[in-house]
């Protein structure tokens, strides 16, 4: 069977990603697409389009994520995640980026070319001890912090997981802490190992 025809079957002759039914075709995701159905998904023109072409995103086309996220495909697990990334600026983005889990060989393929890497000027968090932090990451408090509205303290050394970045201030971050989303200031963690 050849590359297109298991992509075909696996895809139940859809856009892997938004579910359109027409003008559908191989992506091979980079860098290490050899060319097996594996390393490709069977994808749309607009979403074809819109990956190669950052300028032609169009954030609402994308919401498509919130499904096609969780598929058991690798490669299409990679694709979501470089969008999501890409689109984290758009808070219901970074929340999908935040529940979405890819294992680690997964991940280090998604991050591998660089998507959602930053120029120069892009907002970097570090810790205490000037590590940068990503989104996703897991932290260990190194002081007790009084939780304002919440009525309770988070103790240090509690594990924080999953992590979430503000984008526009690299010194906080937002994380689930005894139930409650906090923002948590990045001189006050430490990532863990």
């Amino acid at each position: 069977m050849s590359t297109e025809q298991t992509l075909q079957a696996r895809s139940e002759s859809k856009c892997e990603l938004c579910g359109v039914t027409e003008g559908l075709a191989i992506y091979e995701v980079p860098p290490r697409s050899n060319g097996s159905a594996d390393e490709c998904v069977f994808i749309c023109a607009t979403c074809r389009e819109q990956i190669e072409d950052p300028e032609k995103v169009d954030a609402q086309h994308w919401r498509c994520l919130n499904e096609s996220m969780w598929s058991q495909v690798p490669a299409v697990q990679v694709v979501a995640w470089r969008m999501l990334k890409r689109l984290s600026t758009e808070d219901w983005a970074q929340g999908l980026l935040d529940m979405l889990y890819l294992d680690e060989d997964t991940q280090a393929w998604a991050q591998v070319t660089g998507a959602g890497a930053g120029g120069e000027d892009a907002v970097k968090h570090v810790d205490s001890n000037g590590t940068t932090l990503e989104a996703g990451d897991t932290v260990t408090l190194i002081k007790d912090l009084t939780v304002k509205g919440a009525n309770f303290t988070a103790k240090r050394g509690t594990v924080v997981r999953g992590i979430s970045l503000v984008a526009d201030n690299p010194e906080h971050i937002e994380a689930r802490v005894s139930g409650q989303q906090i923002v948590i200031l990045t001189k006050y963690v430490k990532k863990a190992n």
